[in-house]
């Protein structure tokens, strides 16, 4: 699965959503009773709670995604610096393994500087790995041993989710088609007439032409931003967004049909297949296309009260770049190697705003997972936006170690997207699940922080929703750091918003449900009540720095 809402939850999902007509940027950190949103009452928790208190220790939240735009006005400020990393020398300064990680690490770049943008699904990697077992002949299950039985099960697994993915995506490339076809020519008509590279749809909106083809141009791309409802995105952007979805669709299509290239193993170049070969990729942490991870990184942290953009939640925090998704689906082997780099870094919370439907290596992150648990690591990730019960249907990576539904992490929380209104508490696209989503929290036109520098806008998704809660976790250890991870998930679900309300269920049109039918809290995650649920309980965490790994 691409990264969960990668750019955009989906073309399609989003010209049949129907916002909250009270909606307004940074609604997510409001609340019912000021603004009749159902925020997170961040805004309150530093009006009413917070003050002038000051923070006992700044949190350091790893962003494992895509890249994320470092030199933006407001994030520049909060990324991490490993001060024992002399920039630029070429030299291993704190023999951690990884050279010139000043700012992070990049797990999907090679040595020689070139970076992985686009990748593959894993499915399809999978398919044709075991197709070259068992797809050419009739295979007799009965002279299976156990291994290849579950080989073949899986194969069986992969080869019917593609099937059916490819039915889906081929709709959707058949209505964008025409679309994508025409909007590189009308963008650029509009990019010369408006004599900027850069507009918006409201920009797009104000302005006239007396040129009838600048007229068609602007009727296309108008239309593009009016029926996303992204009137205050920027054309770039939205370009991006929705040619990256189409090409993810046409990646489904072509799946069954041709095996895809080997993207990451022409460029990384390490052993894959050796979990103990750690030390691969490159600095450079920004890569191919850092909006997903800096959309990310800015509800988290971005500066606060700087009269610029947006505010962050948490108020003292230092960002860590980690590059591990690319566009398409992450490999198992560099989420734990970034787990584990976050974790020997001194993160406290790492926010995973991907996911996959098949995990091949899950040991391996499980492993990762394992070792940050008992360095006292926070691990937030986000449901997925496929609209379907992650319950009963694979979402990964996930809290269960070796997919043992009772043997759980004790550092884990999973959390749904939530949307402005009771008529939309849980996003349309949402997954959902009584036993493996703990919270919801605000993830429907989320404005933050966009590459370009001083650029910002709305994105949607579970990917948006993770971070709010990353973004308040990361609050409250910056006020009481002795909350273990645990005792911080139990104040999260219990402090968390209870709404007596029903709605369509994510997916349909036609069933309605709670948030109770969608979660183990049933419930919409609020900073003003954990805030005031952390002050009355006694941490149990001894404070530490967890030490650099050292590379043997």
């Amino acid at each position: 699965m691409k990264i969960v809402l990668r750019s955009i939850v989906s073309l399609i999902i989003l010209m049949h959503s129907s916002f909250a007509q009270n909606y307004y940027r940074g609604w997510h950190l409001g609340d019912i009773d000021s603004n009749h949103v159902f925020g997170t009452s961040v805004e309150r928790t530093y009006q009413e709670l917070i003050k002038n208190k000051a923070p006992k220790k700044k949190i350091i939240v790893a962003v494992i995604d895509s890249g994320i735009d470092t030199t933006h006005e407001d994030l520049k400020n909060v990324i991490w610096t490993n001060k024992k990393e002399v920039p630029g020398n070429g030299i291993d300064d704190d023999k951690n393994g990884y050279i010139d990680d000043v700012h992070g690490w990049n797990f999907i770049g090679g040595s020689d500087g070139r970076n992985v943008g686009k990748d593959s699904y894993e499915g399809a990697r999978i398919y044709y790995k075991l197709k070259k077992i068992y797809g050419d002949q009739p295979v007799d299950e009965k002279k299976l041993d156990a291994l290849q039985n579950e080989q073949y099960k899986l194969y069986k697994k992969v080869s019917e989710q593609l099937e059916n993915q490819a039915k889906e995506a081929s709709m959707y490339v058949l209505i964008l088609k025409d679309i994508v076809a025409k909007i590189p020519s009308a963008d650029s008509l509009l990019k010369i007439a408006m004599y900027k590279n850069d507009y918006t749809g409201d920009e797009l909106q104000n302005y006239r032409s007396n040129d009838p083809s600048i007229n068609k141009a602007r009727t296309i791309m108008l239309g593009l931003f009016q029926q996303t409802k992204q009137m205050d995105n920027t054309n770039k952007s939205l370009i991006s967004d929705l040619i990256q979805f189409y090409e993810g669709e046409k990646s489904k299509v072509e799946a069954l049909e041709k095996e895809p290239p080997h993207y990451r193993d022409d460029i990384v170049k390490d052993q894959y297949d050796d979990p103990s070969d750690r030390f691969y990729g490159n600095n450079d942490i920004m890569g191919t296309d850092a909006s997903h991870g800096t959309h990310v990184s800015g509800i988290i942290g971005a500066i606060r009260n700087n009269k610029l953009g947006i505010d962050g939640i948490s108020n003292y925090v230092e960002i860590l770049p980690i590059r591990a998704v690319p566009d398409g689906d992450e490999h198992d082997k560099d989420i734990a190697n970034a787990i584990r780099y976050a974790t020997d870094n001194g993160a406290w919370v790492i926010n995973m705003s991907f996911g996959k439907s098949f995990s091949p290596e899950k040991k391996w992150v499980d492993e990762a997972v394992k070792y940050a648990e008992s360095k006292g690591v926070l691990m937030v990730h986000a449901a997925g936006n496929d609209a379907k019960n992650i319950d009963f249907e694979d979402n990964f990576p996930s809290r269960n170690y070796n997919n043992d539904t009772t043997n759980r992490f004790s550092n884990w929380i999973t959390i749904g997207a939530s949307g402005i209104s009771e008529s939309d508490l849980a996003a349309s696209f949402s997954n959902y699940g009584k036993r493996e989503v703990n919270v919801f929290a605000p993830g429907v036109k989320i404005y933050s922080t966009i590459p370009g520098g001083n650029t910002y806008g709305d994105k949607d998704g579970t990917s948006m929703a993770a971070p709010v809660v990353s973004g308040i976790a990361a609050l409250l250890l910056s006020y009481f750091p002795e909350l273990t991870p645990r005792q911080l998930i139990d104040i999260l679900e219990s402090s968390a918003k209870k709404i007596n309300a029903t709605f369509f269920k994510p997916g349909t049109d036609d069933e309605k449900v709670s948030l109770n039918d969608l979660s183990a809290t049933g419930a919409i995650i609020n900073a003003y009540e954990a805030f005031k649920m952390a002050a009355a309980t006694k941490g149990e965490r001894k404070i530490s720095t967890p030490p650099l790994k050292k590379k043997k």
